[in-house]
């Protein structure tokens, strides 16, 4: 019998910061170190992690290592 991997989501950019905050609450800190300090606030809920980024002047190259901080912390 094979036994069942279970594999992780990655996360991307396009994922709801609200949602992935509470799927992985252990990235609240990698939001915070990025300056995004989305945590509570009501954009979160609508916003995915690229828009938030650009929001808040993020530049494309910067929005790529926050994808991978938060793939690693998660």
């Amino acid at each position: 019998m094979k036994k069942k991997t279970t594999k992780k989501q990655k996360i991307s950019g396009k994922m709801l910061i609200d949602k992935v905050i509470q799927k992985y609450p252990s990235t609240t800190e990698v939001f915070m170190q990025h300056g995004l300090h989305c945590i509570g606030c009501m954009a979160s809920t609508a916003e995915t992690i690229e828009q938030g980024a650009l929001v808040h002047g993020m530049k494309k190259k910067d929005i790529k290592r926050l994808i991978k901080d938060l793939n690693y912390k998660s």
